[in-house]
């Protein structure tokens, strides 16, 4: 018989989704966050796709992603243009998409070992 280390275990993984809440490995969390494999950051004054700016641009560039996905809550609502093009002016991928398929397109991209940080509005 031949073990092999499971990878998944300190990586954040979303568990599921519902409008109000998003739950990561063991967490639930009801405001927006910023997530990546390795850190969660809940954002509480992010309350509307409106009120994202150059600091948010700059939590998520901490994290040194080499793609940004955008959750937008129930349906997907694209921010000013300004908020998108500092990441690719940086040469990092940018996708805007609803909160569901924001989680489901990280967990796949985390099971890939991608750098990948999702901006999620519950």
């Amino acid at each position: 018989m031949r073990f092999t280390q499971d990878q998944t275990s300190s990586v954040n993984v979303i568990r599921g989704y519902a409008e109000g809440e998003i739950r990561i490995n063991a967490d639930v969390y009801h405001r927006a966050l910023i997530v990546a494999a390795d850190a969660v950051r809940e954002e509480p004054a992010l309350l509307d796709i409106a009120d994202l700016a150059g600091e948010h641009v700059s939590r998520i560039l901490e994290l040194k992603p080499e793609l940004v996905l955008l959750g937008t809550g129930r349906r997907q609502i694209f921010p000013h243009a300004a908020f998108g093009a500092r990441f690719l002016q940086a040469g990092i991928g940018f996708e805007v998409m609803d909160t569901g398929a924001a989680c489901r397109t990280f967990n796949v991209l985390v099971g890939e070992q991608r750098q990948v940080v999702a901006l999620l509005f519950v």
